[in-house]
């Protein structure tokens, strides 16, 4: 098989600049910031899921930048927002069995 043929089944795509890089690297930093930050101020009973959404939006850039999910084929991304789904769900699920069923 000539490399010719080779190139042609890989899909090429423009890969983004070092300063788009340090964008998101700034952009996980200030919620990251704002993550550390609600320990501090008290917010209220909107406290975790504030903390849920900023885990979210955090996942979702690491995994679509860094891991070049953004990239590749749908298959891993929809991989990796079921692992997403589903670790939300058993966190959420741990957090109710320490609020509603310890008390008593």
């Amino acid at each position: 098989m000539s490399t010719d043929t080779a190139d042609a089944t890989h899909i090429k795509h423009e890969h983004p600049s070092d300063a788009k890089y340090v964008q998101i690297a700034l952009l996980l930093a200030a919620i990251t910031a704002a993550e550390v930050a609600t320990y501090f101020v008290d917010i209220g009973p909107i406290l975790i899921p504030a903390l849920m959404v900023m885990m979210v939006v955090k996942f979702f850039y690491v995994a679509a930048w860094f891991m070049h999910l953004k990239f590749d084929s749908v298959v891993f991304t929809r991989f990796f927002v079921t692992g997403l789904i589903l670790a939300t769900a058993v966190y959420c699920i741990a957090l109710t069995v320490f609020e509603f069923w310890s008390k008593g």
